[in-house]
C-alpha cells in the first residue's frame, strides 16, 4: 500500500523534517556546534581569568601569589571586584624592600662578630653567637704610668 500523504502536507517537505526512524541530521549538528561553543568560551572565560596572574610572573613571588589568589576568589565567587584588584596589584611594580634589608642585617652581623648562615631564603637565616667572647672583649686600660704630657693613641677593634 503506497503511503498517502495528508491532505493538509505539502509535496516536498523542507530537510530539516526527517521521516520515522530516520537520524536527525539537524538535531546532531545543533548537539555538536553546542558542546563546541561551550568548550570554546569555557576555554576563553578560564584564559581571561587568568591575565592577571600571567602578569604577574614576572613580579616577586608574593605579588603573584597575592594576585592568584585573587583571580581564584573571583572565579569561584563571581565577584568580580578581586579579579580587578588582582589585576590593578598585577600592574603595579612593588619595590623588593625584604633584600636590602636582608643585606643590612648581614652586615650588622658581621660587623658584630656574628656568622650568618647563607641561604636564599631570608626565613631561614639563624645568628649563631660568637666563638669566643674574649675575643671580642674590649682590651683593658693601659697603665697610667705614662706622662701626662703624651697621649697614646690606643685603637679599639
Amino acid at each position: 500500500m503506497p503511503q498517502s500523504l495528508h491532505p493538509a502536507a505539502i509535496e516536498h517537505l523542507p530537510i530539516f523534517i526527517t521521516p520515522p526512524g530516520q537520524t536527525d541530521y539537524l538535531f546532531v549538528g545543533v548537539v555538536v556546534f553546542l558542546i563546541l561553543m561551550i568548550l570554546i568560551v569555557g576555554n576563553l572565560y578560564f584564559q581571561l581569568h587568568a591575565v592577571p596572574e600571567r602578569m604577574a610572573h614576572r613580579t616577586s613571588k608574593v605579588q603573584m601569589e597575592v594576585v592568584a589568589v585573587l583571580a581564584l576568589i573571583s572565579l569561584f565567587t563571581h565577584n568580580h571586584l578581586f579579579w580587578i584588584a588582582g589585576l590593578l596589584l598585577a600592574f603595579i611594580h612593588i619595590p623588593d624592600f625584604s633584600t636590602p634589608l636582608y643585606s643590612i642585617a648581614q652586615s650588622l652581623g658581621k660587623l658584630s662578630g656574628r656568622t650568618v648562615e647563607t641561604t636564599d631564603d631570608p626565613a631561614l637565616v639563624r645568628d649563631q653567637p660568637p666563638k669566643s667572647v674574649e675575643a671580642h672583649a674590649m682590651p683593658e686600660e693601659p697603665a697610667k704610668s705614662e706622662p701626662q704630657g703624651e697621649a697614646k693613641v690606643s685603637a679599639h677593634v
